[in-house]
């Protein structure tokens, strides 16, 4: 029987008078990549720093790896990985003097910590590099050390957040496989990205949160057909003069669930009725838009599910202010590094 990696139950957030997190209710299995997905200002952020003990809850309960989110912080701290969006790394040291560093914060024996090293920079394929100081690495080279260093105490969750925003295609692709490898390798990982496809294409499951709640939670193709069942379609159209003005009044249509822009060109409009696609036709040429294609297909995508649950509107993030986290054990002690 499949054991869970992570149970949340009724977990809140409060932030004076806003409240971040709403009573959240989750769990995530043992082996699975778990996608976390969610607007700005969702709450999605704050409910990974909760789990990894960065900031406690106003209420409510978890558990992570076993352990109580509040009673047990320092055993979740020694079973948790965390491969934040900031990079945390030294730039005038080398990738393997970076691992050493971090290594010894985590207590790793001397012996044990060089073998880990070897077989970290192996798994990233980086092995001709690893004396190389990282102020000398692309950007994708400094994301894969930022990944393997949170894999060097071996974690039974991995926590990944953004890993591959603003990276190149290749880069991406690079990350995307190692997160499948680690995964293979038994580690639960906790995904949280804006990229869709990514999300699709590495998800056992994949939760939306909007306003702090859980507003949909299923695998990638339960979740696509979620609104692709009933009058739903799902249309393409290439507009050779789409402007930000046209993309507006296509939204305000009330045939219209969801509009999801491509590029310059190209939308993808979600909609309902059985004359939508003429009225969404008639629109377009009505507002002086230039038709040079529309295809009509069912198939959704997940960011369909997205704009579909979370709506259409823009949204603005607060900065969010974390509350000092106060740990019932006492400091952590210092690293001593030689």
């Amino acid at each position: 029987m499949t054991k869970n990696a992570i149970e949340v139950n009724n977990l809140t957030k409060k932030f004076k008078d806003f409240t971040a997190v709403d009573n959240l209710y989750l769990t995530v299995k043992e082996g699975e990549i778990f996608g976390f997905l969610g607007p700005n200002g969702a709450g999605k952020s704050t409910t990974i720093r909760m789990l990894c003990t960065l900031a406690q809850p106003t209420s409510g309960s978890a558990k992570v790896a076993g352990y109580d989110l509040i009673k047990d912080s320092a055993k979740i701290r020694q079973n948790i990985g965390l491969v934040a969006e900031k990079m945390i790394m030294y730039d005038r040291l080398t990738a393997a003097e970076n691992l050493r560093f971090f290594g010894k914060l985590y207590s790793i024996p001397k012996q044990r910590l060089e073998e880990r090293i070897n077989e970290l920079f192996q798994l990233v394929d980086m092995q001709e590099w690893k004396n190389t100081q990282i102020n000398k690495f692309s950007t994708g080279m400094k994301q894969r050390i930022n990944v393997i260093r949170a894999l060097l105490p071996e974690p039974k969750i991995l926590f990944m957040d953004e890993p591959t925003l603003g990276l190149d295609p290749q880069t991406t692709f690079s990350i995307r496989d190692i997160t499948r490898q680690i995964n293979q390798d038994g580690v639960t990982v906790i995904l949280t990205t804006h990229a869709m496809t990514e999300a699709e294409a590495l998800s056992d499951r994949v939760a939306i949160i909007d306003h702090g709640k859980i507003a949909a939670l299923d695998t990638p193709e339960n979740l696509k057909n979620m609104i692709s069942q009933g009058d739903a379609n799902v249309f393409g159209t290439k507009i050779s003069n789409l402007t930000s003005e046209l993309v507006n009044k296509i939204k305000s249509m009330d045939v219209v669930t969801a509009v999801a822009q491509q590029d310059d060109y190209n939308l993808k409009i979600s909609a309902q009725g059985e004359n939508a696609l003429n009225e969404i036709i008639d629109t377009i040429r009505d507002e002086g838009g230039n038709i040079a294609s529309v295809t009509n297909s069912n198939e959704s995508t997940l960011e369909d599910v997205f704009l579909a649950v979370t709506g259409k509107q823009m949204r603005d993030q607060a900065t969010e202010k974390a509350t000092p986290v106060h740990h019932r054990h006492g400091p952590a002690p210092k690293a001593r590094v030689r």
